[in-house]
């Protein structure tokens, strides 16, 4: 069943995944993280199954791709796209900001990088790019998909507080780990008939793994301060 048959088959509302699937063919650099990522800054509020998952209409699913497009083709931030949303909720019909009227940006940025060009965008050295996917952090890949952009530059950050990739070697076992338990678990709930396949429910599942993960550390980083 396709992502539209079986969001019918549920009146109209898609899991995460599909949604993802449904706008990674337009948007190559989306991923689950900017779709929760969107979601905690409030430009877009999925509805919650009673299990927690988050369900999205056509309406949300629209609103995704309009944030989208204003990032990819007229390189807005996410404050000016948020007074943008909330002008059309307002009910106005405002002016894309930096836009000539009635035109479009046929502008892109560059979504497949170098490590030269990752490393100018970052300003990352390239000791911490080669130790970033020594570890295991960054695929081993001399042309890189632009979410990898995103992590190297969580990395710099990272290092100018000193914490390095050799610091977060352990982390790419417990993913592995997690990868695993998810996809296990997964395929023992898909069924031939059901509604979502494995790797849906695993990336559903996710968000709660991610939920519980970031509570647990939320919580021994209050309870070390103390």
């Amino acid at each position: 069943m396709t992502a539209a048959g079986a969001a019918k088959s549920r009146g109209d509302r898609l899991s995460i995944g599909q949604v993802l699937d449904r706008l990674s063919a337009d948007f190559d650099d989306l991923t689950l993280s900017k779709l929760r990522f969107l979601e905690d800054r409030g430009l877009v509020t999925p509805e919650r199954t009673s299990s927690g998952y988050r369900k999205f209409s056509q309406t949300h699913i629209d609103r995704i791709r309009l944030v989208l497009t204003l990032q990819r083709d007229h390189y807005l931030p996410l404050k000016v796209i948020a007074e943008y949303l909330q002008d059309l909720d307002d009910g106005k019909s405002p002016e894309i900001p930096g836009a000539a009227a009635g035109t479009t940006s046929m502008l892109r940025p560059v979504t497949i990088l170098n490590r030269e060009e990752m490393m100018r965008q970052t300003g990352a050295s390239p000791k911490l790019l080669a130790d970033a996917i020594s570890a295991g952090l960054l695929p081993a890949v001399e042309v890189f998909q632009a979410d990898a952009l995103e992590q190297l530059r969580s990395l710099v950050t990272l290092e100018q507080r000193g914490i390095t990739p050799r610091h977060l070697r352990m982390m790419r076992v417990s993913v592995e780990r997690e990868a695993e338990l998810l996809h296990q678990a997964a395929q023992l709930r898909a069924r031939p008939d059901a509604s979502l396949n494995a790797r849906e429910e695993a990336l559903e599942m996710l968000e709660h793994l991610e939920t519980v993960r970031s509570g647990m550390l939320r919580n021994t980083l209050v309870s070390n301060a103390r």
